[in-house]
C-alpha cells in the first residue's frame, strides 16, 4: 500500500465479498478505512450509493485511496434492469472518478472482471483454448461484462484528461457459490468444480486483496493500467491445442498425484478448457506474487486440508439478493 501509514483509504462495496476482505486487512494493518455500501454491515462506515454525489463527496475528504469495488455484477443479470447495470457501474464509477479527483485522492483502484472478455472466451469445440492476456480485444456478451468495460474506459479517461493514477484489475472468479450452469452441476461436485477452475479461471480472494493493494502502492509510477488477475496457471501457449482436445492429459502431465488425489475423491479433471486467464503482466508490472494456484490446492486436498485461504473462509458466502435466487445465496 501507499507509503504513508496515516492515511485514509475509501472502499465501496464494503458489504460484499472483496470489500470486506480489503476492510478487514486494511484494519489490521492499522489504516484509516471508510467503507461506503449501500447495505448496512460490520464493515461499512457510510450507507449510501456510489451514484449519489453528496455521499461520494462526504466519504473522499482526507481519502488518498480509493478502492472501488462497488458493483452490481452477474448474478444481478437475471433480477435487475439494464438502466441499473448503467446506472450504478457506469454512472456511479464516474461519479467517484470526478470526485476524486477533486478531493485529490492520489490513487484510484477500479475492480473490473474477466466477463470484459466475453464472446472472445469461446472457441469451437475441439479449437485450441484461448490464450487470455491483457491484449485481447473485450467482447462482453451481457450488460455486466458491457458496463465493466465502459467503466474501465471511463477511468483511463479521466486519468488522461486529470492525471488521477488509475489501475484496473480484471479479476477471475472468486465467489463462493455453486457454478451457474446446471449441466455442470450435475456433473461435478461444487469442491471439484473450484479445484479444477484454479487451472485457468479461479483466484483465491486473499490473492485479489492482495492485488489490489500493491496495485493502489504502484499506480503513481503506472499512471495508467489493466491487469489480469487469476490464480497463477501451469499451462504455457503450446498446450492450447491439446487443452482443447484433452485437458486432462495436459494436467496429469504437468501437475504429479493429480490423479491420486481425483481418484481418492471420486473427482474428475474438466475433459477441455475453452480459455486460460494469464496473470504474467499483473506478476511482472505490479509485483504481485498470488500464492493460491492449482498445486497449492492439490496439497491442500491431500493433506484433507481446505484449501481456502484464511481471509476467504472468514468472508465466507455473503449473496447478492434479498431473495433466494438460482445458486446464488441470500444476501
Amino acid at each position: 500500500m501507499p507509503p504513508s501509514t496515516g492515511s485514509r483509504v475509501l472502499v465501496t462495496g464494503s458489504a460484499g465479498h472483496l470489500g470486506e476482505a480489503l476492510v478487514r486487512v486494511l484494519r489490521e494493518q492499522g489504516r484509516d478505512v471508510v467503507g461506503l455500501d449501500v447495505q448496512s454491515s460490520p464493515f461499512t462506515t457510510v450507507v449510501g450509493s456510489i451514484t449519489d454525489r453528496d455521499v461520494v463527496r462526504s466519504c473522499l475528504r482526507g481519502v488518498s485511496t480509493v478502492l472501488h469495488t462497488a458493483t452490481l455484477h452477474k448474478p444481478h443479470v437475471g433480477t435487475h434492469e439494464r438502466q441499473a447495470f448503467v446506472d450504478t457501474n457506469v454512472t456511479g464509477t464516474l461519479a467517484l472518478l470526478e470526485e476524486s479527483v477533486t478531493a485529490g485522492a492520489e490513487r484510484f483502484v477500479f475492480t473490473s472482471t474477466t466477463s470484459a472478455f466475453g464472446r472472445a472466451l469461446t472457441p469451437d469445440a475441439g479449437q485450441p483454448a484461448a490464450w487470455i492476456t491483457e491484449d485481447v480485444t473485450a467482447l462482453p456478451k451481457n450488460i455486466y461484462g458491457t458496463t465493466k468495460v465502459a467503466a474501465e474506459q471511463l477511468c483511463e479517461l479521466v486519468h488522461r484528461d486529470h492525471g488521477l493514477p488509475v489501475v484496473v484489475l480484471r479479476t477471475a472468479r472468486f465467489f463462493p457459490e455453486l457454478d451457474d450452469r446446471p449441466e455442470v452441476r450435475a456433473r461435478w461436485a461444487d469442491g471439484n468444480v473450484k479445484a479444477n477452475e484454479y487451472l485457468y479461471r479461479r483466484v483465491d480472494l486473499r490473492d485479489v486483496v492482495d492485488a489490489h493493494l500493491v496495485a493502489a502502492e504502484r499506480a503513481p509510477d503506472i499512471g495508467f493500467g489493466r491487469y489480469v488477475v487469476s490464480a497463477t496457471t501451469p499451462f504455457t501457449r503450446a498446450d492450447l491445442p491439446e487443452l482443447g482436445r484433452d485437458a486432462a492429459a495436459v494436467v496429469r502431465r504437468l501437475v504429479p498425484g493429480v490423479d491420486a488425489e481425483y481418484g481418492r475423491r471420486g473427482w474428475e479433471l474438466f475433459p477441455h478448457l475453452d480459455r486460460v486467464y494469464v496473470n504474467d503482466r499483473a506478476r511482472d508490472e505490479l509485483g504481485w506474487a498470488p500464492r493460491y494456484d492449482f498445486r497449492y490446492v492439490l496439497d491442500r486436498l491431500a493433506a484433507d486440508e481446505d484449501p481456502r485461504s484464511p481471509l476467504a473462509r472468514a468472508v465466507g458466502a455473503k449473496g447478492y439478493h434479498c431473495e433466494p435466487t438460482d445458486v446464488y445465496t441470500v444476501g
